[in-house]
């Protein structure tokens, strides 16, 4: 699928990513990043992990954009619904993100999607412009921090039920069960394999055993996960899911109170997550003593049936 830049872009050149493009790609990243929320969370290992899930293509479901050869604008899509897209500060005012935007719902058509939309920062320059664009609003996510020398009061586990690592491959498939039930309960979206998720999570670059916390029963049945990963002196619990019927054990807490832990003695001094407005989960993480660092929304646009979509 081909990307038409504004007339005034000759300069530039596109093509499709490669696996050797995940250092630039998190490069521009992180410098938008930087200009929109004053902070960098990417790494290089978020990008190799995404690009090594079954179902992505990166011959025909990304795009960059280059100005004599360096990478200044990128966009993919991922089953033809989520977007991942990027301007680097240095590079937006020329059109370059409206083209993009037209690109991934060609795209999301192409592979039989009817929506595709993606997070931005509240308030930034991509939320003005994909309203603009007609997008709408879905949901509303928050980062949040647990302030520096602050602890969360520990939460005892009930009697017989303990936290530990995984063991084997019966263990990760039941925390991938256990993972995706709960999401799923709230987000509007096909079930991911276990090669889907196990690309993120235990084959996401320099995995080790300690940043998968399990809760299992007394007959040792996973009922809970968290996955933790730490970079850049932050602890940042990317996935916390429990089990329906276990639920109200404190079991969630018990695993964040683990997961920060044991994180801060792999140097994560500082410790974060993220939640969003169809989880319900906000009051929880402040009554722990999380505050908010920045606010996200995860913005959508219908597309165009496949057989609307006229290339040019």
């Amino acid at each position: 699928m081909p990307l038409h830049l504004p007339p005034g872009a000759t300069h530039l050149a596109t093509r499709p990513l490669s696996r050797e493009d995940a250092t630039a790609v998190t490069a521009l990243m992180a410098a938008c990043e930087l200009h929109d929320v004053g902070a960098v969370v990417i790494e290089e290992a978020d990008i190799v992990g995404d690009w090594q899930r079954p179902a992505f293509d990166l011959s025909t479901q990304t795009v960059g954009v280059l100005d004599e050869g360096r990478l200044v604008a990128y966009a993919e899509v991922y089953k033809g619904r989520w977007v991942d897209a990027a301007v680097h500060p240095g590079h937006r005012g020329l059109g370059i993100g409206t083209a993009l935007s037209h690109w991934t719902r060609a795209v999301g058509a192409r592979d039989g999607g009817t929506v595709v939309g993606q997070p931005v920062p509240g308030g930034s320059p991509g939320e003005r412009l994909l309203s603009a664009l007609g997008y709408r609003t879905l949901w509303t996510s928050w980062v949040l921090e647990l302030p520096a020398g602050r602890a969360i009061e520990p939460q005892p586990l009930p009697q017989g039920y303990a936290v530990r690592e995984p063991r084997d491959d019966d263990d990760l498939r039941a925390t991938w069960t256990v993972n995706e039930d709960a999401f799923l309960e709230w987000s509007d979206r096909e079930r991911a394999t276990f090669e889907e998720w196990a690309a993120t999570v235990t084959h996401r670059p320099g995995f080790e055993p300690w940043q998968l916390r399990l809760v299992v029963d007394p007959s040792d049945t996973v009922v809970g996960m968290a996955f933790v990963v730490v970079s850049n002196g932050s602890a940042y619990v990317d996935k916390l899911a429990v089990r329906r019927d276990e639920r109200g054990k404190g079991l969630a807490r018990a695993l964040l109170v683990d997961a920060f832990e044991v994180a801060r003695t792999h140097g994560g001094e500082r410790s974060e997550l993220s939640t969003d407005s169809r989880t319900g989960a906000l009051g929880l993480y402040e009554k722990v003593g999380m505050q908010v660092t920045s606010v996200w929304r995860h913005w959508a646009a219908d597309v165009a049936p496949a057989a609307a979509v006229v290339e040019h």
